[in-house]
């Protein structure tokens, strides 16, 4: 019977997610991104060539799979920022992935260079329309309203661990929601007349 080798690949990549979330790349042990999957690690190899190109396949997928939960909507900056917000508290390993791939490969790039611009070419239609508030650059409103929708991930004084393991009870995760989209709208909500 013939291998399925997209299901193997697809089984060491969610094997390859959990570990370099937990250990970052140079904790990571491909033995046991090997034995989860339950594959043999030498297809690590076969498949991917290196533990870093293998962390370089696992992050774009997971961006990839961001976009496509999160489609981004330059009509709608506060909600974009609130999907955001929703996407990372159910998935907060993607926080800790994001955190290995700033601290140990800064420079490996993959969609994240051309979806920005895609975007901030979007942002910038929008506020010559209009549409959006045109006191920021383009690209630096678009920094500001993903940095507000992480905030709270990245503020460790913002994190109160409740019993059960859960960070925020749903009553706080309401309210830091909507000081997320309410920020966000702040910034991008185009001044009227008079203001």
């Amino acid at each position: 019977m013939p291998r399925d080798s997209s299901a193997t690949k697809a089984r060491l990549l969610d094997a390859a997610f959990t570990e370099f979330a937990a250990y970052g790349i140079a904790g990571a042990r491909v033995d046991r991104i090997a034995e989860t999957a339950g594959v043999n690690k030498r297809l690590i190899y076969v498949y991917f060539g290196n533990k870093e190109q293998l962390f370089d396949e696992v992050l774009q997928r997971a961006l990839t799979a961001g976009a496509e939960s999160v489609p981004f909507d330059v009509e709608d900056l506060p909600g974009y920022a609130g999907a955001i917000f929703d996407h990372l508290v159910a998935r907060p390993d993607l926080m800790r992935l994001r955190l290995w791939k700033l601290l140990e490969r800064p420079s490996a790039t993959g969609l994240e260079p051309a979806a920005f611009r895609r975007k901030t070419a979007e942002v910038a239609d929008a506020q010559q329309r209009g549409d959006v508030a045109q006191e920021m650059e383009p690209a630096d409103l678009l920094t500001m309203v993903l940095a507000v929708a992480q905030a709270w991930f990245w503020a460790a004084e913002g994190v109160e661990v409740q019993e059960g393991g859960q960070s925020w009870s749903p009553q706080r995760l309401a309210l830091h929601r909507s000081a997320v989209v309410e920020a966000a709208r702040r910034m991008s909500e185009p001044k009227t007349a008079g203001e």
